[in-house]
C-alpha cells in the first residue's frame, strides 16, 4: 500500500498542483499586500484619509462600550462588527488575481494554438508519372 501510495503522490498531475497550491498561496499574500500597502493608501487619501482597513458598524456593543477606534479594539471587546472595508479590500485583491489568472490563461492559450496547416508535400514523380499513364489511357 506505501508503494502504491508513493506512485500516486510522484505522478506528475499531484506534485503540479502541490506546486500550483503553493505558488497560489505565495500570490495571495503578494496581492494581499498589494491592495493593503500600494493600492488601498492612496485611495484613502484621495477620499479624505480613510483607512478602509477599519471601517466598519458596531451592530451590538461588547463587554465595553464603544467608541472603537479599530475592528480589533471593537473585536477585542466582544462587539459585532460589520466589516465593509474589509470586505471592499478582499474585493479589490478578488480582481486582482482573476485579472492576473485571465491574463495566464491567456498567455497560455495563446502558446497553444495550432500551427496553421503545412502546404501538402510535393507529389513523388513516380505518382506523376503514374497519374499522366492513367490520363494517357483514357483518352
Amino acid at each position: 500500500m506505501l508503494d502504491e501510495f508513493k506512485k500516486f503522490a510522484m505522478r506528475g498531475n499531484v506534485v503540479d498542483m502541490a506546486v500550483g497550491v503553493i505558488i497560489g498561496a505565495a500570490f495571495g499574500k503578494i496581492v494581499d499586500s498589494l491592495v493593503k500597502d500600494l493600492i488601498m493608501p492612496p485611495i484613502g487619501l484621495l477620499l479624505g484619509k480613510v483607512d478602509f482597513t477599519n471601517q466598519f458598524f458596531v451592530l451590538k456593543d461588547g463587554a465595553t462600550a464603544g467608541p472603537y477606534l479599530s475592528v480589533e479594539a471593537a473585536q477585542k471587546a466582544g462587539a459585532v462588527t460589520f466589516n465593509y472595508g474589509l470586505f471592499i479590500n478582499t474585493c479589490i485583491g478578488f480582481v486582482i488575481v482573476a485579472f492576473a489568472v485571465f491574463l495566464l490563461i491567456r498567455a497560455i492559450n495563446r502558446l497553444q494554438k495550432e500551427a496553421p496547416p503545412a502546404a501538402p508535400p510535393a507529389t513523388p514523380e513516380d505518382i506523376v508519372l503514374l497519374r499522366e499513364i492513367r490520363d494517357a489511357l483514357r483518352k
